[in-house]
């Protein structure tokens, strides 16, 4: 089980490799929000997604004779690259399971780090039982995208890095919005903010439709979403909240947030035209709480992740396009 004592050794692996990635603010976010908006800009991490620290992590932890006969993973994009980039730094083989309606840029970037990609059609295929087969046939190491102790870590990375910076900005109470799919980013940043600020609470932010991890906190238990693909938001659209992750997230995290995709282009547009960032709708459902949604937020001042930046032109034009 992850703890905090696994996240500082992982921030200690990850130290010279993951890029730390500042807070930034704008006068103009604040004044949509209505209260101090700071945003954790994951979208500028290796591979343009916070997926690269947990899969690095992983990697990393691997003993060199289990490493060396390679790694294998399940992604539709951005878990994808980070191990893929992970891998290549350590030259080993990897294979990565993507479905086939992933998007065209996310395969073709893993491709480009090396990756053998297989597609598969995640409607009619089980992903699983071609990954046991490949697994079985090479001898390769499963990372999990969410539910593996040291993917989780090397995400928790990410909440030593804001409550070192809330410290130094005088934030001692806030809520930490996070793109949340299937919770190793939200139950890392939560278990990190536990032992390092414990006045910032960790809340998970999901597109509407796919809202399974606000169900679950709300339940109490794991509920399952109904539809599993059919988002703009789709690098945080998954099945469940992991068994590994919820147990974290209901102990420490505040009521789930729920956008609309509209809400997240939105937030894209302005994180483009105030701080100069490209969002991907996924990791931009954070910011589009913290900016849409205040009445449903705590405090003075809110933090929230922008989780990934891998976004097709075409899509990112729709988003400029909702501009005033």
């Amino acid at each position: 089980m992850t703890d905090i004592t696994m996240i500082r050794a992982a921030a200690a692996r990850l130290q010279g490799h993951a890029r730390r990635t500042p807070l930034l603010s704008s006068p103009f976010l604040d004044e949509i929000a209505g209260r101090r908006v700071y945003v954790k800009p994951e979208c500028l991490q290796h591979t343009g997604s916070f997926k690269y620290r947990g899969g690095r992590s992983a990697v990393s932890a691997l003993d060199p004779d289990t490493r060396a006969r390679g790694v294998i993973a399940f992604s539709s994009g951005n878990h994808a690259q980070g191990v893929a980039l992970a891998a290549q730094q350590f030259d080993v083989p990897c294979v990565i399971i993507m479905p086939s309606d992933a998007p065209r840029l996310k395969i073709a970037n893993t491709r480009a780090l090396g990756a053998e990609v297989v597609l598969y059609d995640r409607a009619h295929e089980d992903r699983d039982a071609i990954g046991a087969a490949l697994s079985g046939e090479r001898g390769l190491t499963l990372i999990k995208p969410f539910d593996e102790p040291q993917v989780i870590a090397g995400q928790g990375t990410v909440g030593l890095e804001i409550a070192e910076d809330a410290r130094a900005l005088g934030i001692e109470t806030a809520d930490v919005l996070v793109c949340c799919g299937g919770g190793g980013l939200t139950s890392g940043i939560a278990l990190a903010l536990e032992a390092e600020a414990k006045g910032l609470r960790a809340r998970p932010v999901e597109p509407e439709g796919f809202d399974d991890t606000a169900r679950s906190l709300a339940s109490g238990c794991i509920e399952r979403n109904t539809r599993l693909s059919g988002s703009l938001c789709d690098a945080i659209i998954t099945p469940q909240p992991g068994n590994l992750t919820f147990p974290i997230m209901a102990r420490l995290c505040g009521p789930g947030l729920v956008v609309t995709e509209e809400e997240a282009l939105r937030a894209m547009a302005h994180a483009f035209q105030r701080l100069k960032l490209v969002a991907e709708p996924g990791g931009a459902v954070a910011l589009a709480a913290a900016l849409f949604h205040g009445s449903e937020i705590e405090g003075e001042a809110v933090i929230a992740t922008i989780s990934g930046g891998n976004v097709d032109a075409a899509t990112f034009r729709d988003a400029l396009g909702l501009l005033d």
